[in-house]
């Protein structure tokens, strides 16, 4: 049977607002090249017919920061992020009442940039973005809209970053507060992989793994196995049961998210690069400490490529190999690692964040065996 002809829009508003459909279907399936290169066409239409500070502008450069995200590229996504925002504010402002639909899209602008600058260790900027996003959306939508879930959850986020997880935990419960009794399974899985995260990072790893199983069935029942998301869940789940000491079960998780994320997001994505880092660390606890030391070496070529070689994320990679060059034995290189993290740590995080004072305390160890005779 021959396929009916669909005809085509011509006119340049219609073909910018197809390609942008287009390129958000793409993105939630995850096939970012092809979404980069829809959104980009939509913007440039969108640019040509209605010049560049135009609200319809504004929403593409949005779309087009989350694939950027997406491809690791998180410079360039909070320029588009930031663009938006400088394209909505006066927008905004020029009209009274103001469009609902535009206060959302400033809204979510601020929401991704925030998330961004978080990722960067931009902590301060991702703090102001944040309670700014919550004001406006409490002022806008009320109390109860789910944006303000979504925004109490990412500022849990920042916090556990920061190193202050019990005030982490209280913007996930109220988050979770809000999200209970519906049935948005994506938002809700979402707070318990953070729930769980913050227990991991206490070290309470069997209160932690209820949460963890329970955010992998809710976004596998969503979006299947093989979404990075889920992979992400089964990640997570993975750090708490090898934490556990179930060491082989937290292997095979890893390995299953790894495939996930290769497939998906490419080799040198940099979920890729922190679930090697974490596969290392388990192979250390095995005592294949060569394997390890390949697994850190390449986390920390795919780290140092996304963030940088200062980056907190990086700095946790170069202290976990200080301590495998450490047992080891070679006691001047863990030394010089331990001391390049310790910088990046006190830069990123401060010097009160557990993961300074940790890293400072294995500098001083080390030191000190030096010292002896």
């Amino acid at each position: 049977m021959v396929a009916p002809e669909v005809s085509i829009p011509r006119d340049t508003l219609s073909r910018a607002a197809a390609l942008h459909e287009r390129a958000i279907v793409l993105r939630e399936a995850m096939r970012l090249p092809e979404a980069e290169r829809s959104c980009r066409r939509a913007l440039a239409l969108y640019q040509a017919a209605e010049g560049r500070r135009h609200p319809d502008v504004a929403n593409a450069l949005v779309e087009l920061g989350q694939i950027v995200e997406g491809r690791d590229r998180l410079r360039e996504a909070a320029r588009h992020h930031s663009r938006a925002i400088a394209i909505l504010v006066p927008a905004v402002r020029g009209q009274a009442p103001a469009d609902p639909d535009l206060l959302r899209l400033l809204l979510r602008a601020r929401v991704f940039l925030g998330g961004v600058e978080r990722t960067l260790g931009r902590h301060a900027a991702a703090d102001r973005l944040y309670a700014r996003a919550q004001r406006d959306a409490i002022r806008d939508f009320g109390p109860k809209d789910p944006d303000v879930a979504g925004i109490l959850n990412n500022r849990g986020v920042l916090r556990k970053s920061q190193g202050r997880y019990a005030e982490a935990v209280v913007f996930y419960r109220r988050a979770l507060a809000l999200l209970e009794g519906t049935r948005d399974k994506g938002s809700l899985a979402t707070l318990h992989h953070n729930l769980g995260g913050i227990e991991h990072a206490r070290g309470r790893y069997a209160a932690g793994e209820p949460h963890a199983r329970r955010s992998v069935a809710l976004r596998q029942a969503v979006l299947g196995r093989d979404h990075p998301a889920v992979a992400a869940d089964v990640a997570a789940l993975a750090a708490l049961v090898d934490g556990r000491g179930r060491l082989d079960e937290a292997a095979a998780l890893y390995g299953r998210a790894l495939g996930v994320f290769r497939r998906t997001l490419g080799p040198k994505c940099a979920e890729v690069g922190l679930n090697l880092s974490n596969l290392a660390a388990l192979r250390q606890r095995q005592g294949r400490a060569h394997e390890a030391e390949r697994l850190y070496d390449q986390a920390l070529a795919i780290q140092q490529r996304v963030y940088g070689r200062a980056h907190p994320e990086v700095a946790l990679t170069v202290n976990n190999l200080a301590y495998l060059v450490r047992e080891g034995g070679n006691l001047r290189r863990a030394e010089g690692l331990y001391a390049r993290a310790l910088r990046s740590f006190e830069r990123a995080l401060g010097p009160r964040h557990p993961h300074t004072r940790l890293c400072r305390r294995n500098l001083r160890t080390v030191s000190a065996q030096l010292a002896r005779p």
